[in-house]
């Protein structure tokens, strides 16, 4: 029986690194994955969706939506809330002629 690594998988399954696919898949996992910090750490906060909705200017619906999945909102929406919830945020962009750090 043959042995494959995880990346041979998810270069089969997904897509190869650097294909629009992969980039996709990435994108939305990354995505999925702040929105599950963002309800564990209000949790931890013991702040109910609607209190934290409260703190940033937002319905708790948009909170719920957030906390599901993550990619569609603006910026400035995640900013708020990891301000509302005392996060320390580091933003780090890499172009090629141009290397961006933003922590707030």
């Amino acid at each position: 029986m043959k042995s494959y690594t995880l990346d041979e998988v998810q270069d089969t399954l997904i897509g190869k690194k650097g294909t629009p696919d992969r980039d996709i898949f990435e994108y939305e996992l990354q995505m999925d994955l702040i929105g599950k910090a963002i309800k564990q750490t209000r949790k931890e906060r013991n702040l109910t969706q609607e209190e934290l909705g409260k703190l940033i200017g937002v319905q708790k619906a948009q909170i719920s939506r957030l906390e599901s999945n993550a990619s569609n909102v603006t910026m400035d929406t995640l900013l708020r809330v990891f301000t509302a919830l005392k996060a320390k945020v580091k933003f780090q962009v890499e172009l090629p002629n141009l290397n961006l750090n933003i922590e707030q």
